[in-house]
């Protein structure tokens, strides 16, 4: 018979009942009536019953989990839903009270794990660049017993790495006018009016400690002559606020955060998981309570329970096959979490860099950033005559032939008060204007100069070698010129993702016990993420905010709440795993993994890349079914799963992106109005500025996973400013 217990350190009922196999477990009710309770332990003994020796089956599990939520009151949320059919209840858990003390005084209400109980508690971190490994140093230094796990072959080789231009914080170390205001206001601003406000205000606090914790670590910041830490400007600000090392910035930060994290590694606070890929999230009586994942050497698959999961995966640029991020990177983690339950919020928001290395043939797997630090110095421009670029473009005229009254520093002409350091995504859609009209300066036609011949001029080549000397030489290796010589080539490309899996203040998703930090979440940059603000939030997220936050939810539900690897739900989510992991090995078909990713990638850059339209977006979602429809039936994979076999780990991400890739599209479809990196062409000032309608979508779009091959269900979660004006953007 099941049986009703408390336990001193929750406020829920928990049910004792027979599991099939014989034994008595317990699990949490999720209910502080004890009439409702007992409801919800009827249905845990009716179906442990109904099942078969051994296991659950899934479609009871469904149904427990469905009649619990029947059973639940439903609380009052702030968020609204763009449908009653749905039980999906967002409270994004913003404190009141003044903005510049939310978070000190959320900080003090939330609840406290006494230092003796928190090595009874298992955390799990998945990623371990900035974010990650922040995230599980500060854990492990609290005391929690974390297991972090990654893909790399060490934590060092995260793509964190290859962040390069610096980090931003409010320190007015150049006393030019900085606060932690106006590093709030610029954020805000920068995003096109579509972040939170209270985390964005958080951000900018914290912003302040993270300088002096990486100090501390050893991380080699730039410093004046007189010994003081160096700023530099980046866009979207008229201060200087970013602290960098060199051309290295993510480098450093990441063997700080590294070094902390080998810390607890070798006091035993810390178990590092690498070449070990997680393939899917276990839900526990709707609480992520583990994960699946394979070992990418061995291809074993192996369990691993925990109190709560932490995400920290980046982000998913390489749905367009071609852009900055590493090959490796992926959306598989932040996926199987929305198919599971979590809501992904703005998809479309992805960030389109523009100073890269322009593309230059099919045979490319992957782009070359060039830090937007560069645009300090360097000045962008093409020529102001068609047919000046076209020579060029044959090779019949050199950059420097080209007269100064001939140029087009069209950034500085059209923003006289930003010029070359306005925000990412204004100066991408310039850079395809003026390549859109013929003025390209390379044989693609997608291409415009940096050049530096000023700041040469003006401070000496020696000091722009101390500045961007590991820069240049980059460059110099890829395209064999050099840049201090003659101008560089740049064009817009897909760096960073602004969505991401939804999240309370708390960082915590609407699944319990799942979080998602860094730039797994879509928190903190709205519409556009402003430079130097992608190392801000990882390490925030890591150091300063996690730490604090998921204490909260690891005292209400206790130190007994994690459940066996032996669990039923554990069975059912690794048979999954194994079931699709033997699918695409034997579809023996005719295509490779990338030549699917490459047309998916295709698709979505020249239908919701940097300019989006009704009809190419319409289209995008007729192609992309197609696409995996055939991805399913004509897929080679060679090998086997036990040994290493990177084909299929291709295979699984570009499954899971054939699938996101709709979901991006369909956010794009929906926000008929253009913000920040979403420009839908339809929506444009008469200037070609991005035009809000904030009337109808200043927002969060939230998507809910509805079943395989349903159209995912919108909610939305308003946003309401009551620090910043709403305005159109302008950095004229």
């Amino acid at each position: 018979m099941p049986s009703l217990t408390k336990k001193d350190n929750s406020p829920y009922w928990f049910c004792c009942f027979t599991t099939p196999d014989g034994k008595r477990t317990k699990r949490s009710t999720k209910q502080t009536d004890k009439k409702k309770a007992t409801a919800v332990c009827a249905e845990f003994e009716r179906a442990s019953k109904k099942a078969k020796k051994g296991t659950l089956t899934e479609n009871q599990a469904i149904k427990v989990v469905s009649d619990i939520k029947n059973k639940t009151i439903i609380p009052k949320s702030r968020i609204k839903n763009s449908s009653a059919k749905s039980s999906l209840i967002l409270d994004s858990k913003i404190p009141d009270g003044p903005m510049a003390e939310k978070w000190d005084k959320h900080r003090f209400n939330l609840k406290l794990v006494n230092p003796a109980n928190k090595r009874k508690y298992e955390v799990i971190v998945v990623g371990s660049g900035l974010a990650g490994a922040s995230a599980a140093a500060s854990l492990g230094e609290l005391g929690y017993n974390v297991k972090c796990f990654c893909y790399q072959d060490s934590p060092r080789r995260a793509h964190s790495i290859a962040a390069q231009g610096g980090i931003n914080a409010a320190k007015n170390y150049q006393n030019d006018g900085d606060s932690i205001y106006r590093l709030f206001y610029d954020t805000v601003k920068g995003g096109d009016y579509r972040s939170r406000e209270a985390n964005v205000y958080r951000l900018a606090q914290v912003s302040v400690d993270i300088i002096d914790q990486c100090a501390a670590q050893g991380v080699p910041f730039a410093r004046e002559y007189g010994g003081l830490l160096a700023n530099r400007s980046f866009g979207g600000a008229q201060v200087s606020r970013t602290f960098y090392a060199r051309g290295q910035t993510g480098q450093q930060l990441l063997l700080g955060a590294y070094s902390s994290l080998n810390r607890q590694i070798a006091l035993g606070k810390v178990e590092m998981h690498t070449r070990s890929e997680m393939l899917d999230v276990v839900l526990v009586d709707g609480h992520a309570k583990g994960i699946i994942v394979r070992n990418m050497v061995t291809g074993e698959i192996s369990r691993h329970s925990a109190h709560a999961v932490v995400l920290a995966t980046g982000g998913y640029g390489n749905v367009f096959f071609l852009s900055t991020n590493a090959m490796g990177c992926n959306v598989t983690a932040a996926y199987r979490a929305y198919k599971r339950g979590a809501c992904f919020s703005n998809p479309c928001f992805t960030q389109i860099h523009p100073t890269c290395i322009p593309v230059s043939g099919d045979h490319q797997s992957k782009l070359t950033l060039m830090s937007e630090s560069l645009r300090n110095d360097g000045r962008v421009w093409v020529p102001k005559d068609k047919e000046i670029a076209e020579k060029i473009r044959k090779g019949e005229l050199k950059p420097n032939d080209i007269a100064d009254k001939d140029r087009d520093y069209f950034l500085e002409r059209k923003y006289p008060s930003f010029g070359n350091l306005v925000p990412r995504d204004v100066a991408s859609r310039n850079a395809k204007e003026v390549c859109d009209e013929g003025r390209s300066v390379v044989s693609s036609g997608l291409g415009v100069y940096l050049d530096f011949a000023d700041a040469i001029k003006r401070m000496g080549e020696n000091t722009v070698r101390e500045r961007y000397g590991n820069l240049f030489d980059m460059y110099e290796k890829i395209t064999g010129s050099n840049a201090y010589q003659n101008p560089m080539t740049i064009y817009p490309a897909v760096h960073y993702t602004m969505g991401g899996l939804w999240v309370d203040y708390n960082l915590m998703s609407n699944l319990p016990g799942l979080f998602a930090i860094g730039e797994a979440n879509f928190s903190d940059h709205g519409a556009n993420r402003l430079g130097a603000s992608a190392l801000m939030q990882g390490l925030a997220d890591g150091y300063f905010v996690l730490p604090y936050t998921i204490g909260q939810y690891l005292a209400e539900n206790g130190i007994d709440n994690r459940p066996s690897i032996d669990d039923s739900a554990f069975s059912i989510m690794q048979e999954k795993v194994e079931s699709r992991i033997e699918t695409l090995l034997t579809i023996n078909g005719e295509r490779t993994p990338t030549s699917f990713h490459r047309e998916l990638g295709q698709i979505m850059w020249d239908k919701c890349g940097m300019a989006r339209n009704k009809k190419g977006l319409e289209e995008a979602l007729r192609k992309i079914p197609e696409l995996r429809k055939e991805f399913w039936s004509n897929l080679s994979v060679p090998g086997k799963n036990a040994a290493l076999n990177q084909s299929l780990e291709h295979a699984g991400r570009v499954a899971d992106f054939l699938e996101f890739g709709e979901l991006m599209c369909r956010d794009a479809l929906e926000r008929e109005e253009s913000c920040g990196g979403h420009f839908r062409e339809e929506h444009q000032t008469p200037e070609g500025e991005a035009k809000r309608h904030d009337d109808k979508f200043s927002y969060v779009s939230a998507w809910e996973h509805k079943g395989e091959e349903k159209t995912p269900q919108l909610h939305k979660e308003p946003l309401v400013y009551n620090e910043v004006k709403m305005t159109q953007r302008s950095y004229k």
